[in-house]
């Protein structure tokens, strides 16, 4: 029987002060391949690649669970299924693996079926699983994308243009760092000054991923909501950043919840960013690996082997 494949990539979400609400999509990504089995066959999964081991092979799969979703909101059943995993992107590092799995489950699934779904609706369907858009909208339609709230409780999705000029560095440490614990260091409220605050650099964000003005970027890159309270988790940050900065980076902010860290830098300065952000973080006893990617504006893409 066909295969169908789907490639997600993965993301930031995050970005600075755009709070669950902002993320980008990036040339790095998880491959899925899902395989319709004949009638009275049981589930199948197998994963390879980053944190295989970690992943469970059974219906509590996060893929297989996603999938099944889309059936279960079609009114149909789920057929039996081979589903192989093929993973680039680390697990709990902050770079959307987890909305990998869901996104790839809901294309996959869309596709046994003849994609009646259109992207809005796998990505309300996605949003409704992960509890908020800021990793799964990029992922799944790419970009850099902003998210928020309609007049009807919808969500209205805003693709924002991503200067040429401003490169995304990623650095990866070799721990990880559970969202959940990542939001439990948020404080309850916030004051009238950090949401003033928040609201201005956001909207700056915009305008200079737009224009690649320097100046804005730098200051835009700014938070108050989550990164004061997230970096005492993160440790080496402050030394990586640092050496960023030092290197030529515009800015670093943490990547998701976290633990990888994002520079955002010039083309011919990114690699050499990179490799003291890496260095930075072996100098405090952290193995790490750092990429020069690029936005991945494809978003999710299936095929039919």
């Amino acid at each position: 029987m066909s295969t169908i494949q789907v490639s997600v990539p993965a993301t930031t979400a995050n970005l600075g002060p755009g709070f669950d609400c902002l993320g980008a999509a990036w040339t790095l990504h998880n491959d899925f391949r899902f395989t319709r089995l004949a009638d009275g066959e049981t589930l199948q999964i197998e994963a390879k690649g980053e944190g295989a081991d970690k992943l469970t092979t059974d219906e509590t799969n996060f893929v297989y669970q996603s999938f099944s979703k889309l059936f279960a909101h079609l009114k149909q059943p789920v057929p039996p299924v081979r589903i192989e995993i093929d993973a680039a992107i680390p697990l709990s590092r902050g770079l959307g693996s987890s909305a990998t799995a869901i996104v790839g489950g809901l294309v996959g699934a869309n596709a046994f079926v003849g994609e009646p779904l259109s992207r809005e609706a796998i990505a309300a369907l996605a949003t409704e699983i992960e509890g908020h858009p800021d990793n799964v909208v990029p992922a799944l339609m790419g970009g850099c994308r902003l998210a928020a709230s309609g007049i009807d409780q919808d969500w209205e999705i805003c693709e924002l243009p991503w200067h040429e000029d401003i490169i995304p560095i990623l650095a990866i440490p070799d721990f990880t760092l559970s969202t959940e614990k990542a939001r439990q260091v948020l404080p309850e409220s916030y004051s009238r000054a950090d949401a003033i605050f928040s609201a201005s650099h956001l909207g700056l964000l915009v305008r200079a991923l737009d224009t690649g003005r320097v100046d804005w970027l730098r200051a835009a890159l700014q938070d108050r909501i989550h990164e004061p309270y997230r970096t005492q988790l993160i440790s080496g940050r402050d030394v990586v950043q640092r050496a960023a900065i030092a290197a030529g980076a515009h800015g670093v902010v943490i990547s998701g919840a976290g633990p990888t860290l994002l520079a955002l830098g010039t083309e011919n300065k990114a690699r050499a960013i990179a490799d003291v952000m890496a260095h930075a973080w072996k100098s405090c006893g952290t193995a790490a690996q750092a990429h020069v990617l690029a936005i991945n504006n494809a978003g999710t893409v299936s095929q039919t082997l």
